[in-house]
């Protein structure tokens, strides 16, 4: 049985009835009847131009945002219908890292306190203990012990996405959700962070999500790709075959949009930024 099982799931948005001068309401299916599996310890690449849905999938699937119908399952467990502990749980396995590392951290807090959060709302573990898995988990990141008493603004875009992945794992969850975590970034630093999370998902055994708009940055995560254009995915496959003989004419468009940073990521992963 797949870790994450979604069946023709939908998410319609009303658009702003005063853009089309008071008429008959409009709306957007922003994802229009997406099914999909994703194994346990698998990554699955979800790529699409802005627009496409991706990231409103991603966040359906964490019950971040409520569908408008379908089902999500995690571990054979209805997340839709999840309330009280068990959505407590849930939540504790279903994490994510979103695009803007900055706007994801609280600027108020200190890099020990924002990834130290996660562990005092779900967790009774002592202040010690508390402080030796942040510790564990800058390491892991590639931050060094001098971070935890600074703030999100004193550090580079990339180091600030290691601070928001190590708050991610904080819980040691089962499922992570990266959605374009690279994109705010410039080539070479969004190489290590791909190249991190590539480390990162085989030594925590982490089944991944990783949306982007670049196909072939994702082919070096990747175990499988599903494209994704207008609320629906168009094509599903091995990464060697979506990569090299996709079927579908807009999974090939994509494929000629060929970053640097997907032959960057490829080699040894670099220091951090």
């Amino acid at each position: 049985m797949a870790l994450v099982e979604v069946r023709d799931l939908v998410k319609v948005f009303p658009l702003d009835e005063s853009v089309f001068g008071g008429g008959a309401r409009r709306h957007v299916r922003a994802v229009d009847g997406v099914s999909l599996e994703i194994e346990a310890g698998e990554t699955l690449g979800l790529v699409g131009e802005s627009g496409s849905g991706k990231s409103t999938l991603g966040r359906l699937m964490l019950r971040l945002v409520e569908p408008t119908s379908g089902s999500v399952r995690f571990d054979g467990v209805d997340v839709l219908a999840a309330r009280g502990r068990e959505l407590r749980r849930l939540r504790r396995n279903m994490q994510i890292v979103f695009q803007d590392p900055f706007g994801s951290l609280n600027p108020r807090l200190t890099v020990e306190q924002a990834v130290s959060e996660p562990l005092e709302i779900h967790e009774n573990s002592g202040r010690a203990r508390r402080r030796e898995r942040v510790a564990e988990l800058l390491r892991a990141v590639g931050l060094d012990d001098s971070a935890r008493a600074r703030y999100p603004h004193e550090f580079s875009g990339g180091q600030r996405q290691r601070i928001a992945i190590a708050r991610a794992l904080a819980l040691q969850p089962r499922f992570l959700v990266a959605d374009e975590p690279v994109s705010s970034l410039d080539v070479s630093v969004g190489a290590q962070i791909v190249n991190l999370l590539a480390r990162l998902q085989r030594e925590f055994g982490l089944t991944l999500l990783f949306i982007s708009h670049s196909l072939p940055v994702v082919r070096y995560l990747a175990t499988r790709i599903a494209v994704m254009h207008a609320g629906r995915i168009v094509e599903t496959g091995p990464t060697e075959r979506m990569t090299t003989a996709p079927e579908h004419p807009y999974t090939r468009s994509l494929l000629e949009a060929t970053p640097e940073v997907a032959a960057r990521a490829s080699g040894p992963t670099p220091m951090p930024s």
